[in-house]
C-alpha cells in the first residue's frame, strides 16, 4: 500500500570482543585473588613442611603432619573454586570447564606407567595459556581429579597432585604477552615452560612422598630435626634416584606435543574462546 512504513526490526544483542584482545573465561576480582594466593602460601607449607619447620618445632618431629595437611587441602580447594566461581564461572565457562578436564582426564592414562610420559600436561599449558590463570587453576585441579577417579589414584596424595597441576596452569596463564605474542615465539615459550613445569611438579610431588619413606632408605630419607642443609642434599639424591627418569620424559613428551600440536590446540582454543565471548558486553544495535 503507497505510504505504508515498514515497522523498524527489534534491537537485537549483539557481542563483540576487540580483535587484539584475548578473551577470559574467568576475569579474577579480588576475592579470587585473595583465595589463590592463601590457598599458594598453605600449599608451600604443605609441600615443603619438611624443610621450612625448625629443628626445635614440633613439626619437624611429628609423623602426623602429612595426613593434617593432606586433609586440610581438599577442603581449601573446595572454598578457592567456590570463590572462583562465585566471581564469574558462567555457563558457558563451566561447559568449556567440563570438555578440557574430561579431555585432561583421558589422556593421562595414556602414558600410566610408561617411564612419565604425560601427554595431559601440554593440554593444561596451551589451555592455560589461552584462558588465564583463573580457569587455569580450576582446569588443573578438576582434570587431576577427575583423573584420579578414571584411573583409581584416589589416596592422601591427590589434594597435593590437584593442587600442583592447579599451580601448573596457572602458571602458563600467567606467562607475557597473552594478546600480543604468537607464532614461533609463543610456542617455544610455551614449550620452555612446558619443560620446566613438568620437572618442577615431579619435585614438588617428591616433597610429598618424602616424608613417608622414613628410615626405609638410607642416605635419602627424610630426617626429622635434622639441620636443612642436611635434609635437602638428601632430598636432592632421592629426587635422582627416583623421579628424574620420569620427569626428564615427562618434559620432553611436553615439548615435542607443544611444538607440533600446539598450533592446532591454541586455534582451537582461541576460537572457542572467541565464539563464547566470555568477556563481551552485550549492546544493542538495530539489525
Amino acid at each position: 500500500m503507497t505510504g505504508a512504513r515498514t515497522p523498524a526490526a527489534p534491537a537485537v544483542p549483539v557481542a563483540s570482543v576487540a580483535p587484539d584482545r584475548q578473551a577470559r573465561a574467568i576475569r579474577l576480582g579480588w576475592r579470587s585473588v585473595t583465595a589463590l594466593v592463601l590457598i599458594s602460601a598453605i600449599g608451600v607449607a604443605a609441600f615443603g613442611w619438611p624443610l621450612l619447620a625448625g629443628s626445635a618445632s614440633g613439626l619437624a618431629h611429628s609423623q602426623d603432619a602429612p595426613w593434617l595437611f593432606a586433609a586440610l587441602l581438599p577442603l581449601l580447594l573446595a572454598v578457592v573454586m567456590a570463590t572462583i566461581a562465585d566471581t564469574g564461572l558462567d555457563a558457558k565457562a563451566v561447559a568449556m570447564l567440563g570438555v578440557l578436564a574430561a579431555a585432561g582426564a583421558a589422556l593421562r592414562p595414556l602414558g600410566a606407567g610408561t617411564a612419565g610420559i604425560e601427554p595431559m600436561f601440554f593440554l593444561m599449558v596451551l589451555s592455560g595459556r589461552v584462558l588465564g590463570p583463573g580457569f587455569g587453576f580450576v582446569l588443573g585441579s578438576l582434570s587431576m581429579f577427575a583423573s584420579a577417579l578414571l584411573t583409581g589414584g584416589v589416596g592422601p596424595w591427590m589434594p597435593f597432585q590437584m593442587l600442583a597441576m592447579g599451580w601448573v596452569t596457572m602458571g602458563a596463564g600467567l606467562l607475557p604477552g597473552p594478546d600480543r605474542l604468537r607464532g614461533r615465539r609463543e610456542l617455544v615459550m610455551l614449550a620452555a615452560y612446558g619443560a620446566v613445569a613438568s620437572v618442577a611438579y615431579g619435585t614438588v610431588m617428591n616433597l610429598q612422598g618424602w616424608p613417608y619413606i622414613g628410615s626405609l632408605v638410607s642416605g635419602v630419607s627424610f630426617v626429622p630435626g635434622d639441620p636443612l642443609p642436611e635434609n635437602l642434599s638428601r632430598f636432592l639424591a632421592y629426587c635422582l634416584a627416583t623421579s628424574l627418569g620420569w620427569d626428564l620424559p615427562r618434559a620432553l613428551v611436553t615439548v615435542v606435543a607443544s611444538l607440533t600440536l600446539g598450533p592446532t590446540v591454541l586455534k582451537a582454543l582461541r576460537r572457542a574462546t572467541r565464539r563464547a565471548a566470555f568477556d563481551a558486553p552485550a549492546t544493542f544495535e538495530d539489525a
